[in-house]
């Protein structure tokens, strides 16, 4: 099947127009990469990139999620094999209704924000959730995975057979074939059920010491903040921490489908500079002056809270909105996040969704791999045209100069100057692109030739 027209990202600030294929048959998905004469191509998941990593204006794109089946699982070591079509989504409705055995339930290790991406799409991400600082990113959890290139060659990749193109396409962002199946590692955990404990934070310190406490027996931890206050109050909001219930009480939990949903992009955004310092003003005081408060909450909303609302991107209205994600290293984690909080306060475009968290010491899984040990905040602007990309940039210019790097895959304006010094593998890592991929991100940055 093969349609042309006009696609966005999901931050909606991004469109491009297409020639779309969507195989329901893996014959089909070779052909589709096989035919160079027709020009590069990209593969496409569920579409959740932020910005520009999955649009290849003029191209041609592979759309992946007819080719979602669960081809094979072991309950005994937790392996599992799938299509790269495969959603998360998907798998965890399998997962659920298979149930607990004597060990407990098994469970992907790492998931990102939304369960709406597909398995091949995590990989060429290399996502991350909210237990890095545990188990990494989904890279780190791929047994091994099957690539087709762009000269008919099919590979089994893994860290013993071809490690170095394994390596490439963890993060790679499409650009080193088309994924076709991956094999996964799970791992058991007690209970489909979180303990998690939500704590006020008074200011920045208190999310540093808050992290540094709960690093070791909690698994993960996330943290809503107020970026519009400033001096005092800087970082100001809930820091949250959860770990697995004890398998005393094995209750399976729904797996909620989206309860509400945004049909259409308004014309004009109800995402204002008075919207967002009235939202952050109330939800910082969603713990109604109690100090903390425990709940025991489904791992499916604790790890999923926008999937409740379908289309939520559509809020920011017709120009949609960007997406910033950054990381900065732990040395200079407190000094650095506190610059990029006053910018942003000073600047009065304050970000509607605000999250910090940490990320531990391991190892990148991927050449590309966003992650480094140190401090990420994700932030999401509404688009107001040259005024916020004139704040962007000034915060690029704050996280290149602690050492700290952007995440591509929410990327949709990075100047190319940058990336090579956020990404110092980019060279090692072009020796792998293929020359039949490609897409807008990769053409901006200068991965790949426009």
């Amino acid at each position: 099947m093969a349609d042309s027209g006009e696609r966005w990202s999901w931050g909606r600030a991004h469109p491009a127009q297409h020639q779309t294929e969507r195989p329901l048959w893996r014959e089909d998905a070779l052909e589709g990469v096989r035919r160079r004469n027709t020009g590069r191509v990209l593969v496409r998941g569920l579409g959740r990139s932020y910005g520009d990593s999955a649009l290849n204006d003029g191209g041609r794109v592979i759309d992946m999620t007819g080719l979602d089946r669960l081809v094979s699982f072991d309950p005994a070591s937790g392996i599992l094999e799938c299509d790269a079509g495969l959603s998360l989504d998907a798998l965890l409705g399998w997962l659920r209704v298979r149930g607990a055995d004597a060990e407990g339930y098994w469970l992907p290790a790492v998931m990102p924000g939304t369960r709406f991406v597909t398995v091949g799409g995590a990989i060429a991400n290399d996502v991350h959730g909210k237990n890095h600082h545990r188990f990494g990113t989904f890279g780190e959890h791929v047994v091994a995975l099957e690539l087709a290139r762009s000269d008919g060659t099919l590979l089994t990749c893994s860290r013993e057979h071809e490690p170095d193109l394994f390596a490439a396409t963890v993060g790679g962002l499409g650009l080193t074939g088309l994924i076709l199946g991956a094999k996964l590692q799970l791992r058991r955990v007690a209970n489909l059920w979180l303990d998690s404990e939500d704590i006020g934070m008074a200011n920045l310190d208190a999310f540093f010491a808050l992290s540094e406490e709960s690093a070791d027996a909690w698994e993960y931890t996330v943290a809503w903040f107020d970026s519009l206050a400033n001096g005092a109050a800087q970082g100001r909001g809930i820091f949250t921490r959860a770990r697995h219930a004890a398998a005393d009480r094995r209750l399976v939990p729904a797996l909620e489908m989206p309860r509400l949903g945004v049909p259409f992009a308004p014309p004009i955004s109800p995402v204002t500079p008075l919207t967002s310092r009235l939202f952050n003003e109330l939800y910082a005081r969603r713990l109604f002056g109690r100090p903390r408060v425990m709940r025991r909450v489904p791992v499916y909303k604790a790890l999923f809270p926008l999937d409740g609302i379908a289309g939520w991107n559509r809020l920011y209205g017709a120009r949609g909105f960007y997406q910033y994600q950054c990381v900065v290293p732990k040395a200079v984690a407190s000094a650095a996040t506190a610059t990029l909080l006053d910018h942003i306060a000073r600047s009065g475009q304050g970000s509607f969704l605000t999250v910090i968290k940490t990320f531990g010491a391991r190892a990148p899984a991927g050449l590309l791999s966003f992650p480094i040990e140190g401090t990420t905040l994700a932030l999401d602007f509404p688009n107001r045209g040259q005024k916020t990309l004139a704040l962007l940039e000034a915060l690029d210019e704050i996280v290149a100069g602690a050492g700290g790097r952007i995440y591509p895959a929410k990327d949709g304006r990075l100047p190319r100057r940058y990336f090579e010094q956020f990404y110092p593998q980019t060279a090692r890592f072009r020796a792998f692109i293929d020359p039949g991929f490609s897409s807008d991100f990769a053409c901006r940055v200068g991965l790949v030739d426009p």
